[in-house]
């Protein structure tokens, strides 16, 4: 499609200038209309044969310019800033097209809006971009429509993408430090397997020393690894696309998800996201006029926890025949007694979606919380967990000079 310099007068008569894509000259005056704007002077830019927008091949413009959250919650923020200043919807989506980072979402924001110029809504235009907008998005600015609030309704989904991306950045950064120890430690031991071990295996060979049980699987894990290391890597695929498998199962889930919730150290963790999340989303999309079973039925589908996703399908079931929504929850062992009582509270108040609120805040200062007990326990454990690796091979590699005594004595 066809690029078309434009100058043009805003209603202020402030002379402007911009770039858009159009099929016509035509097209391009009536969009400038349409945007508030009096066209004054409209160009087509000839492109050189030569020329060759390598970001244009396929695959290439989602590998280099692929949509952030950042980019969502920005994008989310100044929309209703433009819609609460009084500007049109399509005169605000132009705008933030020139203010976006990515080209991906560039050419999302371009069809949303070309969607609303055939007639489309806002939350159907942007239901055609699950991958960037999902199920909760649309339906919060569909009841924003709805009810004539889709400024407020932004400001809360905005709010709401901001500490939801807040939460997942302090869990990536609690379990970043121990992944990259786990990393580097299994490249030590590999180092050693493959290129210590084997030295101290002839040594002993040649002195004939017995190897202790220890010491002979060092040198087998050693042996496997050196020479059978693509059956290693084989099999460890293998078993990352089996798991991978099981987990699409919605049986699996359920295994993964529970045994993630019971976790030693991070067991509880999950489980206070898990309540942050259930109770964030759900008092978000009550606040912003979603009915409440609908409300339900998204988080259901946007728990990202199969316990959270079943326990949901009985609170669907319960609301349904007019029943009160604490009453599933508390037969869930994922939730406390004390957040199963606030719910309660607030149904029988008429508050659910406050109470849904001071649960969502407690627990996400139990989430920080237990992400910085868990960053200060973790260097010690690891360090113990390491030394312990290096004593167990140190120990199996010097075991064998033990027999050695009695080697010499029989020769």
């Amino acid at each position: 499609m066809p690029e078309f310099t434009y100058e043009a007068l805003d209603k202020g008569g402030k002379q402007v200038k911009g770039i858009i894509e159009a099929s016509s000259e035509e097209v391009i005056i009536e969009k400038l209309r349409n945007m508030g704007y009096y066209p004054l002077n409209v160009i087509m830019n000839k492109k050189k044969a030569a020329q060759v927008d390598i970001l244009a091949l396929p695959g290439l413009r989602v590998i280099f310019h692929r949509i952030k959250s950042k980019h969502i919650m920005t994008f989310t923020r100044q929309l209703a800033t433009l819609i609460d200043a009084g500007l049109p919807i399509i005169r605000s989506l132009a705008i933030l097209t020139e203010q976006v980072e990515s080209t991906v979402f560039k050419d999302k924001i371009k069809a949303i809006g070309k969607d609303i110029e055939s007639g489309s809504s806002l939350s159907d235009a942007m239901a055609k971009h699950p991958k960037v907008f999902d199920n909760l998005y649309v339906n919060m600015v569909r009841a924003g429509e709805i009810g004539g609030v889709l400024e407020a309704v932004l400001n809360k989904i905005a709010e709401f993408l901001e500490k939801r991306q807040a939460i997942i950045g302090k869990v990536k950064s609690a379990l970043m430090y121990p992944l990259i120890v786990m990393i580097l430690a299994g490249a030590i031991v590999a180092f050693i397997l493959i290129v210590i071990i084997p030295k101290f295996k002839e040594i002993y060979e040649q002195l004939g020393a017995e190897l202790p049980a220890l010491t002979q699987f060092l040198v087998d894990a050693s042996w496997v690894l050196a020479h059978r290391s693509h059956w290693v890597i084989l099999a460890m695929i293998g078993i990352y696309w089996t798991i991978k498998k099981i987990n699409e199962t919605k049986e699996g889930k359920m295994f993964f998800d529970t045994y993630k919730l019971k976790l030693p150290v991070f067991g509880q963790l999950f489980r206070k996201i898990s309540i942050v999340r259930f109770a964030g989303t759900l008092s978000t999309l009550i606040t912003s006029g979603v009915p409440i079973l609908q409300a339900i039925d998204i988080v259901r589908e946007t728990s990202g926890n199969e316990v959270i996703t079943r326990a949901m399908d009985q609170v669907y079931a319960s609301v349904k025949e007019g029943e009160t929504i604490h009453e599933p929850l508390s037969r869930c062992k994922v939730f406390p007694p004390l957040v199963v009582h606030m719910v309660a509270v607030g149904e029988e108040t008429g508050a659910i979606d406050q109470m849904l609120t001071k649960v969502a805040e407690a627990y996400e200062r139990e989430v920080d919380d237990t992400v910085n007990a868990l960053t200060s326990i973790i260097e010690p454990v690891l360090i113990v967990f390491l030394g312990a690796i290096v004593g167990v091979i140190v120990v199996a590699l010097y075991l064998p000079l033990f027999n050695i005594p009695k080697i010499v004595g029989k020769e």
